[in-house]
């Protein structure tokens, strides 16, 4: 065991970056998420674009992973993926799913909850078919969570798909977008003394209800 483990419990930083309150946020809670995604990008953080994906199987065993945002209005979040992954075969059984944004520098994070659909097979398809080739390739040979042997499947898969379809890889059949259409929201700004600002949207009757919460 590394030292680190015994001085882990020691390891604190104080946020002091900036605050959250009722009057200076949006009403609306995709309004505030535009708005602090477009700051991470301004401010350079390291992939603003990624979230965490958590899903829940049958066996009611949670997991979670990290995924890169293609798209958001007022519909919901979307992401791709193989619909045969651990992550879309849950999904098949339990329709709903948590995503969270960590935005470290910036000392923000944003949680998302609700329903998951899959997105239309023409937005799947204009999406794939934007994707660098190599991309492209790689939807078809990666069976995604499966076991394989070694990395010279991947390499292999990827040679007899480039070889076969060369330059217009066609959409696979198992791969393409999902959507998470909210019903709550939570925005989390770290403040000094651990005394954090979290606001909480939840959809009431086709309105969004602002609530502060303890942190």
């Amino acid at each position: 065991m590394s030292q680190i483990s015994a001085h882990i419990a020691d390891l604190r930083k104080s946020y002091e970056r900036a605050e959250l309150n009722e009057d200076a946020s949006h009403a609306a809670p995709l309004q505030q998420f535009d708005q602090w995604l477009q700051e991470a990008v301004n401010a350079q953080v390291n992939e603003p674009n990624a979230m965490t994906v958590a899903t829940v199987g049958s066996d009611l065993r949670p997991s979670t992973r990290v995924v890169l945002i293609k798209g958001y209005d007022e519909r919901g979040i979307v992401w791709y993926t193989n619909y045969g992954s651990r992550k879309g075969q849950e999904l098949g059984g339990n329709p709903f799913a948590a995503l969270q944004f960590h935005w470290v520098e910036l000392e923000r994070v944003v949680r998302i909850e609700g329903r998951v659909e899959r997105v239309s097979a023409e937005e799947s398809d204009a999406y794939f078919h934007s994707r660098p080739l190599d991309s492209r390739i790689g939807a078809w040979a990666s069976p995604q969570s499966q076991v394989i042997s070694g990395r010279s499947v991947l390499v292999a898969n990827a040679a007899k798909y480039g070889t076969q379809f060369l330059l217009n890889p066609p959409r696979p059949p198992h791969w393409g977008g999902f959507r998470l259409v909210p019903d709550r929201w939570e925005f989390w700004q770290g403040r000094k003394s651990r005394l954090h600002d979290r606001l909480r949207y939840e959809l009431h009757d086709g309105h969004w209800l602002r609530e502060r919460l303890a942190p």
